[in-house]
């Protein structure tokens, strides 16, 4: 039958670790599985490291709420346990007529998703902050930053295994069945193990749609296809032009190519929407082309030969190419009718942000709490 466990969740990234925390502070005996030998090794760790501010979703989006709460939550918990991070603001720059009508209307869009501390600035201003910069106009968002994402999830680890909870590592779930009384699990790796829990929690990211698919049980019509979408960085060789976030106006499928400073200063930029290109890691050096093109319209000054690949990331987007964009689905047992299972598909940016918020959802989902 299988050892007796209270929570099992899917996926030690950035996502699972915050649900881990919460619920073994709530006094769950919780085991993370991890198919990976370490963690947050995908979605978590390539990615742009931006805490985000919750300007761009629609207003009654669960994504935005949880960004905003999120975000909110994220400040004091990075401070409190010395996690590196600075909230060194962003500029969403309007590069012609066109995109500077948008501008308002992005404003506005944000002062009802909770987002109270934005402000337009004009070109001759965004001139004074950023001399390189060449644009018609922009939104200056303060409440933006950076944070070093391995120490946020080392941080994450280090209070849910204080609180009791257990990673497995190189544990990927292989199967499992609905039973009258709980959830079975059959676990592979060097030491296969068999689990009966009370709870799972599915949030592996990449992998969350094979998860339940691997649960006989799990209701396939509320799993919603997940499409891999390639983003690629390019790095910049020498000093950074900018000291804040530059972001261009949104484009379909993502921000557009935009700039981030590291903790170190180093700038790169990225991601890009590759909707054709297998999910893998590696960055043709071709597109730099695409690159050039894209930071040249804020940036006209980008020396030829400056960009470098850099790394890619991976989005487990719900939409394909030409689609709306959709929320983060986030289901528990009110939505399936599976008493004690919860899954999140499509938890790609700002997911790093609304983590703390996210985890708090999901704990109130299973019944520890008020949701989000």
């Amino acid at each position: 039958m299988g050892e007796r466990v209270q929570t099992v969740i899917v996926g030690a990234g950035v996502i699972g670790l915050a649900i881990a925390r919460a619920l073994a502070q709530a006094g769950r005996e919780v085991i993370v599985l991890e198919r990976h030998g370490l963690i947050g090794s995908e979605v978590s760790s390539r990615n742009s490291e931006v805490i985000h501010a919750g300007i761009y979703y629609a207003t009654d989006w669960l994504k935005t709420r949880l960004c905003v709460a999120g975000r909110k939550k994220l400040y004091p918990y990075l401070e409190s346990h010395g996690v590196a991070h600075r909230k060194i603001g962003k500029l969403i720059v309007a590069c012609d007529q066109e995109q500077l009508a948008k501008l308002s209307g992005i404003m506005e869009g944000a002062r009802v998703n909770g987002v109270d501390d934005l402000r337009l600035v004009s070109a001759e201003e965004v001139h004074e902050m950023e001399p390189h910069l060449a644009c018609t106009g922009a939104i200056l968002s303060p409440s933006t930053g950076i944070v070093d994402a391995h120490g946020l999830m080392l941080a994450l680890r280090g209070d849910a295994e204080a609180a009791g909870a257990m990673i497995a590592f190189n544990a990927p779930l292989e199967g499992g069945r609905i039973l009258d009384d709980g959830i079975a699990l059959d676990v592979g790796g060097e030491t296969p193990m068999s689990l009966v829990a009370d709870e799972v929690v599915i949030a592996a990211g990449l992998g969350a749609q094979d998860a339940a698919a691997a649960i006989e049980g799990y209701p396939a019509e509320a799993v919603p296809p997940i499409h891999r979408i390639k983003g690629n960085y390019f790095a910049l060789s020498g000093k950074s032009p900018f000291e804040r976030l530059i972001y261009p106006v949104p484009v379909h499928g993502g921000l557009g190519i935009h700039a981030t400073l590291d903790l170190s200063g180093r700038v790169k930029f990225g991601p890009d929407v590759d909707w054709d290109a297998e999910p893998a890691y590696d960055v043709d050096p071709a597109r730099g082309e695409v690159f050039y093109e894209a930071v040249r319209s804020y940036w006209p000054g980008l020396p030829d030969g400056a960009l470098a690949p850099d790394y890619a990331g991976v989005r487990p987007k719900l939409t394909a190419r030409g689609e709306p964009a959709r929320d983060f689905v986030i289901e528990g047992p009110e939505t399936h009718g599976v008493a004690g299972l919860v899954g999140l598909f499509g938890i790609e940016s700002p997911g790093l942000t609304s983590s703390l918020a996210v985890a708090d959802h999901v704990a109130a989902l299973l019944g520890y709490g008020k949701a989000q």
